[in-house]
């Protein structure tokens, strides 16, 4: 009984570490696919589950330039 209770809090303790992970790959894997213009500026901001509202380009990548260079350790990649 006491092994079970061991790896039930295991399990409750690793697994929102998993979820984390999970998103960060995510948005490194966005914001690198458009900096390769893999996608345009619209899949990203929807990949990204980012609000805009306007339809000016100009600022939908200056969003997600401000956005994508949080999560950059090197601060002089330029999107």
């Amino acid at each position: 009984m006491k092994k079970l209770i061991f790896f039930y809090l295991i399990w409750l303790c690793f697994n929102p570490v998993y979820s984390v992970t999970t998103r960060m790959f995510r948005v490194l894997d966005t914001c690198a696919r458009y900096r390769v213009r893999e996608i345009n500026s619209n899949e990203a901001l929807e990949k990204l589950k980012l609000k805009f509202n306007t339809k000016d380009q100009k600022e939908a990548e200056k969003i997600i330039k401000n956005y994508c260079s949080v999560f950059t350790p090197n601060e002089k990649i330029e999107y």
